[in-house]
């Protein structure tokens, strides 16, 4: 057997599957064979603020419904108020007690105030690191993208400078220069990146005219965007690379470990296939590595990110030249003529 041991966040892992934040794993029976199954850490599901506040509005709303309508009683209800993160702290708690691997909290606030608050009442489960949940949803013209930025890494240097668990960070591609802002989130204290934050997108059925929220598991095609900057990453900067979204299957893992990344995260291939899909991954990346005579990951690590390959473009490069030149494969590939 192949060694597949792997270090990211300054963690050991047995190997580079780490399951990311889901429903899946919200269930301590899920779980259980999660860590059966053979992956080497879990990220537990992301602590949402903007839930907390919708939930505590929606209370507040019940609650007040009904004052004021007894001429006798001006509070139809006691003094009840929401109970904030503590049903999720209790959760991550018997998460974090029901396995032996590696468990890492996902969180996502809204105001500097409250991320280094939930930080530090996250770290007190017990949880082995904390991911921070970053992204910005376009819809306010009056906000400059420097400020964005400022922001987010003023978060990351305050919640490392009063935690003691590794802390990584999860990003949306959508920056103006990802690969200078990375950069940035290493040196501000974030010793690890996930990439990328795959965000759900609003759509339009036409026959109802109304808005409705479409519910898509990734695809491998998806997995492109997170190889092309592991590639560019690799040996510049000191954060740990961990590849996110459209990672179905064992080859895929090793196409982002020969890229640069040291791990994965998968969530849509558990849904597809069952968390018992991961012994299969597992598999096929020692039947791979035994085919190569690898003895361990680091035999390939990073072959063939941008470091240590001759082609000075081939992660730069849009390749839009390229396609329009093979234009005739394509045509034939589909049948065109």
């Amino acid at each position: 057997m192949a060694d597949l041991k792997v270090k990211y966040l300054g963690i050991e892992l047995k190997n580079p599957i780490i399951v990311g934040a889901c429903n899946i794993v919200e269930d301590i029976n899920n779980i259980r064979k999660v860590e059966e199954a053979g992956a080497a850490a879990i990220v537990y599901r992301s602590l949402f603020e903007e839930q907390i506040q919708l939930e505590n509005y929606e209370l507040h709303r019940e609650l007040e419904a009904y004052n004021e309508r007894n001429a006798e009683m001006i509070r139809l209800f006691p003094d009840i108020k929401h109970a904030g993160p503590e049903e999720f702290l209790v959760k991550l708690r018997k998460a974090k007690q029901s396995v032996s691997i590696p468990v890492i909290a996902s969180l996502n606030a809204v105001y500097k105030e409250t991320w280094l608050e939930y930080a530090k009442a996250i770290e007190e489960t017990g949880v082995d690191a904390i991911e921070l949940n970053f992204y910005a949803i376009p819809g306010n013209f009056d906000v400059d993208g420097k400020d964005i930025v400022a922001s987010q890494l003023e978060i990351v240097r305050e919640i490392k400078a009063e935690l003691k668990i590794p802390v990584s960070v999860k990003l949306s591609p959508f920056y103006t220069s990802p690969l200078n802002f990375i950069s940035k989130m290493s040196k501000a204290g974030a010793q690890g990146v996930v990439l990328f934050n795959r965000l759900f997108q609003p759509d339009i059925e036409i026959n109802k005219e109304e808005h409705f929220q479409p519910m898509h598991l990734s695809n491998r095609e998806d997995s492109r965007l997170a190889l092309r900057f592991a590639g560019l990453l690799y040996g510049n900067i000191e954060a740990g690379i961990c590849s996110n979204t459209g990672i179905w299957e064992g080859e895929d893992i090793i196409r982002m470990i020969l890229a640069g990344a040291d791990c994965v995260q998968v969530v849509s291939t558990l849904y597809k296939h069952k968390i018992g899909h991961i012994s299969k991954m597992l598999s096929d990346i020692n039947t791979w590595m035994e085919s190569k005579n690898y003895h361990c990951i680091n035999d390939f690590k990073a072959k063939l990110a941008r470091k240590n390959i001759k082609d000075p473009f081939i992660y730069k490069r849009a390749q839009y030249i390229d396609m329009i030149m093979k234009s005739d494969i394509l045509l034939k590939q589909y049948s065109l003529i």
